[in-house]
């Protein structure tokens, strides 16, 4: 520090002007942006602030502007301080410069810089070197980028004043921040819209729909860029909304929204207050009204008037009538009743839900002929009826319903749709059981004819009088199979056979004793040999298919032929049961395993029928508490062959049957061969090769004389029982065909094969399924016709093979052994 100086950048009453001059050249910044009376406006706006700051608002800290011992009182300082080498605390700059030259900040100066270039100032911290730039001359701080305080509203830097030599600091690190002065520069935006509100019809005026509210980037604590204030662009004069708070309320009261249901606002958020030059943003507001029951239910009609058939069915929908409401959802929800209408009971009206229409529904079948037409009054009420708008109704509407009934053909009916007839089980047939009786119910009056649905009666036990309806037997009847009858009845009417009327007749069938009783089970009695006189060995009980109406007595006795035995004896117990006792003891097996005891019941029909019944006794050996052990004859014990021996001689038996019975069906399906043997031999000697042919040396294996003289094997005596009039390729003169010898080569076996062919077809002995035979045949249509030398040791032969020589070097070999030579050289 040097002397008594006082440093640039030092704050104080004794450095007032430094201060202006750093406030002039604050001015002159700020004056680029304005002129005229804004460059005066904002001379004043700087004065004042720069009463206690430095330049660009350095606030001296007051630690750091203690006095030096050796300086002189300052008589602007109320305190004595020390002055520091170098203080600072902060500068500010404005955010979106754009200027073409990098933005002057402010200027760094230490007391130990002596202006002869040993001092260096260095810059660091936050944009140091890529936003803010230090001159290590001067100490002139400038900004190289545009700066936006939205993004960062201020930067923190460190300063230091080092040696240019030795780079040691000679004054300690110091920190400062340079604040981004905010200017307007972002408009108001909604963040929540666009929005969607609701209000009630008919509400009040005032009523408050929704409230909207904007941001600001911009800093709220400098000036009055963050300030907003709203208005409505859209939507007047139905709506308003608060400048300050953003409230939109109703500007129109008692809006109906059956009229108008939905209006879409645009409310401008402007900042500055709202002032000239402020900016703004919009969004939109889509408000709807919705409903209140403010509309009662109003038919369009007084009277309806509708028409069914008289056969309409019960529950069947007869009309659907509408009261209009121009409310919506539950406000338009109502209920239909009948105030009053002829006919009680036959009508019945409901809400359909999804429509909200009264459906008219029948209730009783309808009758032209009793009542052809019904009135109805009808009412409708809306179900969810608002007190706050009592005074437009009233909320209910009535109307009338005439609904008239048309005549149709109907069917006859029955004067009683079940008639119950009886009839005795013995009834002969034609007996007359009962009366059925339908009419026409149509002014028509038209005569009916009876039947029987067959389909109630299979057996066909009654039939009916076409004309009367007279029910008769027509078989005779069994109450045991079938008591009771369950017969449909047909009424049709003459004029008009497709009207059928349905009626039922149940016939009951009356008993009769026409069945006599018999045993209820079928019992096994048992007697042991240790059986003493007296003693009760079964009881027994019958049963009657008849049902007489005092209910069953039968009485039980031995019949006569037994009744007088020596063993048994019977004892009617008086309630349709009887018990078997024993006369005697000493019942041996040896001597009788079995009684048949012959028992006579008898019922209380009129007249009564009887049976006899025979009980089997079987004498057993028991144990001591009477339980059957063993029972029916002793086995005797017989010498002879053991059991093992006659079963071995059953199997030897067996086995032999089983061999005989092979054999003989064995030799019953054996047939003869499909083919003669002479015929085999021939196939058989064909011989298949796949070779290029070495001559006459090929043929040694077959004999083509054989082949040659085929008329010696045809004889038809042999295979055939009738020769068939088979087609042959060729027609021959008369009917005569030649012998194969005389066939031109490629005939031959043409002939051949159909020759075997007819052999196949009218052999008895064949088997009825497909045979297939095969037989070698080259064909003629090659132009060089056969190839093969099997012919080459017949004599007579005169084939020219010279052609051979112009077919190629493919047949170059043959061309050597057949061409220009002669066949006898050849195989020489």
């Amino acid at each position: 520090m040097a002397g008594r100086q006082i440093p640039s950048h030092v704050l104080g009453p004794a450095n007032r002007p430094l201060r202006l001059e750093c406030f002039l050249e604050r001015a002159q910044i700020m004056g680029r942006r304005c002129s005229g009376i804004g460059r005066a406006l904002t001379l004043l706006a700087l004065l004042f602030p720069l009463r206690e700051k430095a330049c660009w608002g350095l606030n001296p800290n007051p630690g750091d502007l203690e006095k030096s011992p050796h300086s002189d009182p300052d008589p602007w300082e109320v305190l004595n301080r020390h002055r520091r080498s170098w203080v600072w605390n902060q500068f500010f700059v404005l955010e979106e410069y754009t200027g073409n030259e990098p933005l002057y900040v402010g200027k760094l100066h230490s007391d130990v810089d002596k202006g002869d270039g040993k001092v260096k100032y260095v810059l660091s911290g936050e944009g140091a070197t890529s936003i803010f730039t230090i001159d290590e001359n001067t100490g002139d701080i400038h900004a190289t980028k545009r700066l936006d305080r939205e993004a960062q509203a201020y930067y923190t830097l460190q300063a230091q004043a080092v040696d240019r030599l030795t780079n040691l600091p000679v004054e300690p690190r110091s920190e400062f921040v340079v604040k981004v002065q905010d200017i307007n520069d972002n408009e108001p935006k909604f963040l929540d819209g666009p929005y969607l509100a609701g209000v009630p019809e008919m509400s009040p005026l005032g009523t408050m729909v929704v409230q909207v509210a904007a941001t600001d980037a911009d800093d709220p604590t400098y000036g009055n860029s963050a300030r907003v204030v709203y208005s409505i662009i859209h939507g007047q004069p139905y709506f308003s909304v608060e400048p300050k708070t953003g409230v939109i309320r109703t500007a129109l009261p008692n809006m109906d929204r059956e009229t108008r249901d939905q209006y879409v606002l645009v409310i401008q958020a402007k900042d500055m207050v709202g002032q000239m030059g402020g900016l703004s943003g919009t969004t939109s507001v889509t408000v709807t009204l919705t409903d209140v029951n403010d509309n009662p239910p109003r038919f369009t009609l007084k009277n309806y008037q509708y028409t069914v058939l008289e056969s309409l069915p019960v529950q069947s929908v007869v009309a659907r009538i509408k009261a209009a409401d121009a409310d919506i959802g539950s406000n338009a929800e109502m209920d239909y009743r009948i105030m009053d209408g002829d006919g009680p009971g036959t009508f019945n009206v409901t809400t359909d839900e999804d429509t909200q229409e009264g459906v008219i529904v029948l209730l009783k079948p309808l009758d032209f002929e009793t009542k052809s037409s019904f009135s109805l009054r009808i009412e409708a009420t809306n179900r969810n009826i608002d007190s706050d708008f009592l005074s437009l109704g009233p909320f209910s509407d009535t109307t009338s319903v005439k609904v008239t009934v048309e005549d149709v053909n109907e069917p006859p009916v029955f004067s009683s749709p079940l008639s119950k007839m009886v009839v005795s089980e013995d009834a002969k047939v034609g007996t007359s059981i009962g009366r059925v009786s339908a009419h026409d119910p149509d002014t028509s009056n038209s005569a009916i004819r009876y039947s029987i649905d067959r389909n109630t009666d299979l057996e066909r036990f009654f039939n009916v009088d076409a004309l009367s309806g007279v029910i008769s037997t027509a078989k005779p009847l069994d109450r045991e199979a079938n008591s009771v009858h369950n017969l449909t009845i047909f009424a049709i009417e003459s004029q008009d056979p497709t009207q059928i009327g349905k009626g039922i007749a149940l016939i009951t069938v009356l008993d009769i004793n026409d069945n006599a009783p018999v045993f209820a089970i079928d019992y096994e009695t048992v007697l042991c040999e240790n059986a003493v006189p007296g003693q009760v060995i079964q009881t027994i009980s019958a049963v009657d298919k008849d049902e007489p109406l005092s209910g069953h007595r039968f009485y039980f006795a031995l019949a006569a032929p037994v009744a007088g035995n020596l063993n048994f004896t019977l004892r009617d117990n008086k309630d349709n049961t009887a018990s078997i006792l024993t006369k005697r003891g000493g019942f041996k097996r040896r001597e009788q395993p079995v009684y048949r005891l012959p028992v006579l019941i008898v019922d209380s029909g009129s007249p009564a029928l009887s049976s006899t019944n025979t009980l089997s006794v079987r004498v057993c050996d028991c144990d001591s508490d009477g339980e059957a052990v063993s029972c029916g004859a002793v086995a005797y014990t017989a010498t002879g062959l053991s059991t093992g021996a006659l079963l071995a001689i059953l199997g030897c038996i067996i086995t032999l049957l089983v061999m005989v019975l092979l054999i003989v069906t064995m030799r019953r399906r054996r047939k003869e061969p499909l083919i003669l043997e002479e015929e085999r031999d021939i196939r058989e000697n064909i011989v298949r090769y796949d070779d290029e042919g070495g001559g006459e040396e090929d043929t040694e294996a077959f004999d083509m004389v054989t082949l040659r003289n085929l008329n010696v094997i045809r004889d038809p005596s042999v295979r055939r029982d009738v020769t068939p009039d088979t087609p042959t390729f060729f027609h021959y003169p008369s009917g005569n065909r030649p012998p194969y010898k005389s066939l031109p080569d490629n005939v031959v076996f043409r002939e051949f094969i159909w020759d075997r062919l007819k052999d196949a077809d009218v052999d008895p002995s064949a088997p009825p399924y497909d045979s297939l035979q095969t037989y070698a045949f080259e064909g003629s249509g090659s132009v060089a016709e056969s190839l093969s030398s099997l012919e080459s040791l017949s004599t007579d032969s005169d084939q020219n093979y010279d052609y051979l020589s112009n077919w190629g070097p493919r047949f170059k070999k043959l061309a050597d052994l057949y061409g220009n030579s002669d066949g006898a050289g050849v195989f020489s």
